[in-house]
């Protein structure tokens, strides 16, 4: 046992060493980058493709989609509007990881970028371990998945530096205690920056997507570190 912990805990300081290198690639060219986990079927890809919508014209926005499949379904729908993404294939990996993005940034320009995307593998364990480089990590909770989940993946929850509940149209119609639920966020996260919206209809949206744009300016202006 002691030897498998030694050899994790090697592996993830190497994806931490490059994750700083990923970084400092990021902001010697202004580029604020988010990285956003959830659970499969949370709303990840509606989520990119309604702030991309809402950013066109105001930051120069790229996109990295990571998928366990040799499958271009959701970056397909981003290059559709007119956005540069790029596919990583994980080989069945149940994360993306420093060594996956550090592949990913040359094909991407980035002087000529403002704001990058990074979607993850849907998985609400592995991916916030491993670290890539982004400056955020945002996490996706929908209405439908239950209110438990804090409870359940404490980990995740601990790891992000802002949380979306999607889904609120559904909240009529599913079980979903939002008093419950957010108790259990702010046990693990206290103060944790939480938009509640929907993709669907585009309630709360707008305050996330200033948000968004605020941090990506703040990044720009001023370059500093951070810590994803």
């Amino acid at each position: 046992m002691s030897q498998r912990v030694m050899v994790v805990e090697q592996i993830l300081n190497a994806n931490d060493q490059l994750a700083v290198e990923n970084q400092q690639r990021l902001e010697a060219n202004k580029v604020f980058a988010i990285n956003i986990l959830a659970s499969p079927g949370a709303g990840k890809t509606s989520l990119i493709l309604r702030t991309i919508e809402a950013l066109s014209g105001r930051l120069r926005l790229a996109v990295v989609e990571g998928d366990t499949a040799p499958v271009t379904i959701d970056a397909d729908k981003v290059s559709a509007r007119g956005i540069p993404a790029v596919q990583i294939n994980t080989g069945g990996d149940c994360h993306l990881d420093a060594v996956m993005f550090q592949m990913a940034l040359p094909q991407f320009d980035l002087a000529q970028l403002d704001l990058m995307i990074v979607e993850n593998v849907g998985n609400l364990i592995c991916p916030v371990n491993f670290r890539l480089g982004t400056h955020k990590n945002i996490l996706i909770a929908s209405a439908p998945e239950g209110d438990d989940k804090p409870y359940k993946y404490p980990g995740i929850y601990r790891g992000v530096d802002a949380l979306i509940i999607n889904k609120i149209d559904l909240l009529p119609y599913v079980t979903f205690d939002m008093d419950y639920f957010r108790r259990g966020v702010e046990m693990l996260n206290p103060g944790l920056i939480t938009f509640p919206l929907s993709c669907r209809t585009g309630e709360g949206l707008e305050a996330w997507v200033e948000w968004l744009a605020a941090e990506t300016q703040a990044r720009m202006g001023d370059g500093g570190a951070s810590d994803n």
